[in-house]
């Protein structure tokens, strides 16, 4: 049970039929609560503001430019699993017996390990991890980084 201290012995002071709020609805209705939610911060519960939330308005730190740009990552399995639905779709691209995914166009900036690579697939990534390269050649595949690509045809 929750103990309520202070918090009904203020509301019945005196014990009387009005509780010293007068006779016609004072201190009945939603007009004494001053508005619902954030209402008022600027004008009538200024003070509250100042005592309670003295930080609530105004803007604080920064974000630099530089952090905002998340790398976008995927799973091999996550790889996999999406190369079996595009070539029962048929709508997957295959190259010497292998499916051609390129995550750069995806979407995908790296490639990441976890999961099982059950298929042969050519991967096209920006960046992957070792572990992601190691199992996609241990399933017959293969793995291209797009600055072989843009190497190989600039010469």
């Amino acid at each position: 049970m929750v103990v309520r201290k202070g918090k009904k012995s203020r509301k019945l002071q005196g014990r009387t039929r009005t509780m010293g709020w007068g006779r016609v609805g004072q201190h009945r209705k939603s007009g004494s609560r001053g508005g619902f939610g954030a209402v008022g911060f600027h004008k009538h519960k200024y003070i509250w503001i100042i005592k309670h939330a003295p930080n609530w308005y105004g803007k604080h730190g920064f974000r630099p430019r530089s952090r905002i740009h998340e790398n976008v990552t995927i799973n091999v399995g996550e790889l996999d699993e999406l190369a079996w639905r595009l070539t029962s779709n048929g709508k997957a691209i295959i190259e010497d017996g292998l499916i051609v995914l390129n995550t750069v166009e995806m979407g995908f900036d790296k490639v990441l390990g976890s999961g099982k690579v059950t298929r042969g697939l050519k991967v096209i990534a920006r960046e992957i991890t070792e572990e992601a390269k190691r199992k996609i050649e241990e399933a017959g595949g293969k793995v291209i980084l797009l600055e072989e690509l843009e190497a190989g045809s600039a010469t």
